[in-house]
C-alpha cells in the first residue's frame, strides 16, 4: 500500500537551523565519496574477478549494475527516510550498513554471492547518500551553500576516478595473495573513520513535515530497472532467451504504471517517490534531461576503458588505472575553480564542458587508430586530460543547476531524483555500451580496437547533443 502523506509547506523552514563546520562538511563529502569510489573500483579487478571465478562477461556486468540498480531504486526512499528520522541518524544508519556489506564483498566465495553483496551493499549506500546533499541544503545558505555544493559535485565527480586508480593500485598489490578483495576490505577502516567523524561532527536535522514512503511506485521503479537492465546486460550473451524478451516486453509496461501511480498519488495529496510536480521545475527538468544520457555515455566509458586496457592492451591493473590519472588531474583541476566559472559564465560552463570533452574524445579516437596494438597510457594521456576538464566543467556545474533552486523542505527529494537519475543512467550506460562492447569486440567481429573505438565514438556523439541541449539550462547564479 502506498503511504499518503500531505504535501509539505515550502515557506515552512526549520525552527533553527544548525550550521555544518568544515569538519562536518568534510565527512559528509567522505560519505558521497565512498558510494561512487565502490560503483567504479571494481571496473579495474573484473579481469581478475572473472580469473578468481571464471565468470561470464554479463555476470561481471552485474557485478558492477547489481550495486547501481539497488542503489537507484532505494536512494529516494533513503531521502525520505533521513526527512522523517533525522538525516544524522540515517547517513550513520548508511554508513554502517555499507561497512558490513563491503566485508562481505571482501569475503565472497562465489560470483553470484559477490552479485548479491553487491546489491545488499548498493542499497546500504542508498541510505547514506542523500543525507549528504541533505545535510548540505538544510544546514547551509547563500554562498557557503554553492560552495559546499560546488565541493559535493568536484567529489562526485573525481570519486568515480580515483575508484579506477585505487582498484587499479589495490589489485596489483595483491596484498597477501588476495587479488582483487582488498577493493571491498579497504571500506572497513575507513568506514569506522567516517563513523567516528560523523558521531561528533554532524548535527541532527529532519523535514518539518516529512514525507511519507511510497511503497508501491518504489516496488514499480524496481521493476522497471529490473526488467530494463537485466536483459539487456544478459540477453546477447546468452542468445536471448524467452526469460529476457518477457523481461524487456515488461519494462514499458512497468514503467508505464510507475508514471500513472505517481501522478495519481500526487493528485491526491499524497506525496509520491518521484513527484511529477518537482520535475516542472526548469532547474530540475532541464537538469536532469542533461544528465541523463551524459551520465549513460560516462558509465558505458568507464566500463570499456578498464575491459580494453587489460583484454586488448594487456595492460595490468595498475597501469590500467593510471591511464586515468591525467583525466582526474583535468577533472580536479576545473572542478575546483567552477564555482568562479559559474559566476561569470552562469550555465554556459556546461556546454563549454562538453564541447571540450568532444575534443577529448577525438583526440584519443586519433591516439587509437594511430598507436594500436602498440597504444600506451602517454598516448592516451593528452585526450584523457582534455576529457578530464571539459566533465570537471560540465559535471560539477550540473550538479549546482539542478539543485539550485530547490527549497530546504525538499531537500531529500531534490537530492534523491538527482542521485537516482545519476545511478539509474551510470548503470544503464554498463548495461547498454557494455553489452554492445562484449558482443563486437570479439575476433570474428570489430575487435576489441574496433569495439573501443566505436564506443568511444559514440560517447562523443553523445556529447555533442548534451552540449548542444545544455545550453537551454537556466542560470544557477
Amino acid at each position: 500500500m502506498t503511504t499518503q502523506t500531505a504535501a509539505p509547506t515550502l515557506a515552512a523552514p526549520q525552527s533553527v537551523r544548525p550550521g555544518l563546520t568544515p569538519a562536518g562538511l568534510v565527512t559528509v563529502l567522505l560519505g558521497a565519496a565512498l558510494p561512487l569510489i565502490d560503483f567504479f573500483i571494481v571496473n579495474v579487478a573484473l579481469p581478475t574477478i572473472d580469473a578468481d571465478f571464471n565468470a561470464s562477461t554479463p555476470t561481471l556486468e552485474l557485478v558492477v549494475a547489481a550495486y547501481g540498480i539497488t542503489y537507484a531504486v532505494l536512494l529516494v526512499v533513503g531521502g525520505r527516510l533521513g526527512d522523517a528520522f533525522g538525516r544524522r541518524k540515517l547517513f550513520i544508519a548508511g554508513l554502517t550498513a555499507f561497512t558490513i556489506t563491503s566485508l562481505v564483498c571482501g569475503i565472497a566465495p562465489t560470483a553470484e554471492m559477490l552479485v548479491v553483496a553487491r546489491a545488499a551493499q548498493g542499497a546500504s549506500a542508498a541510505l547514506m547518500l542523500p543525507q549528504v546533499l541533505s545535510i548540505i541544503q538544510a544546514t547551509t545558505s547563500g554562498e557557503q551553500r554553492s560552495k559546499a555544493l560546488g565541493m559535493y559535485g568536484a567529489t562526485a565527480g573525481i570519486s568515480m576516478f580515483i575508484g579506477q586508480l585505487l582498484g587499479g593500485v589495490l589489485v596489483a598489490a595483491d596484498i597477501a595473495g588476495t587479488g582483487w578483495r582488498p577493493i571491498f576490505l579497504i571500506n572497513v577502516p575507513i568506514g569506522l573513520l567516517g563513523l567516528f567523524l560523523a558521531k561528533r561532527t554532524l548535527p541532527e536535522t529532519r523535514s518539518a513535515n516529512p514525507l511519507g514512503v511510497d511503497h508501491l511506485g518504489t516496488t514499480l521503479l524496481g521493476i522497471s530497472l529490473l526488467s530494463l537492465l537485466i536483459p539487456l546486460m544478459e540477453g546477447s550473451a546468452l542468445g536471448w532467451p524467452t526469460w529476457t524478451i518477457v523481461l524487456l516486453a515488461l519494462f514499458p509496461f512497468a514503467f508505464a504504471g510507475f508514471v500513472h501511480v505517481e501522478r495519481r498519488l500526487e493528485r491526491a495529496g499524497g506525496v509520491p517517490l518521484l513527484p511529477p510536480s518537482i520535475l516542472k521545475m526548469p532547474s530540475i527538468r532541464r537538469g536532469l534531461g542533461v544528465g541523463a544520457p551524459f551520465f549513460t555515455g560516462f558509465g558505458g566509458f568507464m566500463f570499456v576503458v578498464a575491459m580494453t586496457l587489460q583484454d586488448g592492451l594487456h595492460l595490468g591493473p595498475l597501469a590500467s588505472g593510471a591511464a586515468l590519472t591525467p583525466m582526474a588531474v583535468g577533472f580536479l583541476a576545473t572542478s575546483l575553480i567552477s564555482s568562479r566559472l559559474v559566476t561569470r559564465f552562469g550555465q554556459r560552463v556546461v556546454s563549454f564542458g562538453l564541447f571540450t570533452q568532444v575534443v577529448g574524445l577525438l583526440v584519443m579516437l586519433l591516439s587509437i587508430r594511430l598507436a594500436w596494438p602498440d597504444l600506451n597510457v602517454l598516448d592516451l594521456a593528452p585526450g584523457m586530460l582534455i576529457c578530464g576538464i571539459g566533465q570537471g566543467m560540465a559535471m560539477t556545474t550540473l550538479f549546482r543547476v539542478v539543485l539550485s533552486k530547490v527549497p530546504t523542505e525538499l531537500a531529500g527529494v531534490g537530492s534523491g531524483v538527482l542521485t537516482t537519475t545519476q545511478q539509474t543512467f551510470l548503470a544503464l550506460g554498463v548495461a547498454t555500451l557494455g553489452s554492445l562492447f562484449g558482443s563486437l569486440s570479439a575476433p570474428d567481429s570489430l575487435g576489441i580496437e574496433g569495439a573501443f573505438v566505436l564506443v568511444i565514438g559514440i560517447q562523443a556523439v553523445l556529447s555533442l547533443g548534451v552540449a548542444l541541449l545544455a545550453r537551454t539550462l537556466p542560470d544557477p547564479r
